[in-house]
């Protein structure tokens, strides 16, 4: 893909001018699309996704994570900073994007509508990018949109951005409708409700789940929707639970070449499989989102 130019929030201090637009172009290798690879479900879904009789071996350890990010193409690794902490000296070279708030899946929505708060402040997570030396490119954060414990989160999430471009870091909001108000998480009109509230926020990615468009309709099309309600925030649509890779990369491509995302946030589809597996997969999925390849060329990486 040809680079884009990258605009620059006005948020963003002059002197910050500099470091956002490294960060941005970093992550999106300045082709303007974002090949996220999530590694936040170890809080998100506790062991369920690393082990089990359907699980590789390799997934049961956390640096399988890290391997995967230093040896395949990505465009940044998210994740929460504790484990960046623990084996960020040893993967230097790959770019962070720390996950400020997580939770467990433990407690469904029937008992308590979900809330997550943010677990260190921007300003703690910039002291550490300059302490350690880390490539850290940007920060994350989750709001449960139609939660009733909604506006503490979107409080903490407006905070995180304006201070994150302070920073000249770049921003990712995981927006996902969730709570005993929402009847339907993957209903294309509420995602793209979600999407919107992303853009208020002044962030420069959303990611939101795939929607499912009602009548057997097309979901590509339903999801440009939340695509045009973003506006200038892009949008990254979230993975999912595993799946056949081919379905996988189809469906990708549809995503940014009908519905326009720009580029995708990947986990399970990647590190439930064994390294080398998993390279193939991140470097095809990163074909696709960053260097505009079909999908034939794509499942030729595998």
């Amino acid at each position: 893909m040809k680079n884009e130019e990258t605009k620059i929030p006005a948020d963003v201090p002059k002197n910050m001018h500099d470091e956002y637009k490294k960060n941005y172009e970093t992550a999106t290798r300045s082709c303007g699309r974002l090949m996220l690879f999530a590694g936040d479900q170890k809080v998100e879904h506790l062991n369920d996704d690393f082990y089990g009789e359907e699980n590789v071996v390799d997934d049961a350890d956390p640096e399988h994570l890290f391997r995967i990010a230093s040896q395949a193409k990505i465009g940044v690794f998210a994740t929460q900073l504790g484990l960046i902490a623990r084996y960020g000296n040893d993967y230097k070279d790959v770019p962070y994007l720390v996950k400020m708030n997580s939770k467990s899946h433990l407690v469904k929505p029937e008992q308590m509508d979900p809330l997550s708060s943010a677990w260190f402040t921007v300003d703690q997570i910039a002291e550490f990018k300059k302490n350690s030396g880390l490539n850290i490119v940007g920060i994350g954060y989750t709001v449960y949109i139609g939660s009733e414990h909604e506006t503490q989160m979107l409080k903490e999430a407006a905070r995180a951005v304006y201070e994150a471009h302070k920073h000249g870091l770049i921003t990712v909001l995981w927006m996902y409708p969730r709570g005993k108000a929402v009847t339907d998480e993957k209903d294309p009109h509420l995602i793209a409700g979600a999407a919107g509230v992303a853009a208020c926020l002044g962030s420069d990615f959303v990611k939101v789940n795939y929607p499912k468009a009602p009548d057997g309709g097309d979901s590509a099309i339903a999801f440009q929707e939340a695509i045009m309600a973003a506006g200038r925030t892009k949008v990254v649509c979230a993975g999912g639970s595993s799946t056949d890779n081919e379905k996988f990369l189809k469906q990708l491509y549809d995503q940014i070449h009908i519905s326009g995302a720009a580029g995708n946030a990947t986990g399970r589809n990647i590190h439930q499989k064994s390294l080398e597996e998993a390279i193939r997969m991140t470097n095809a999925i990163y074909a696709i989102t960053v260097e505009d390849a079909s999908v034939n060329v794509a499942l030729n990486l595998l």
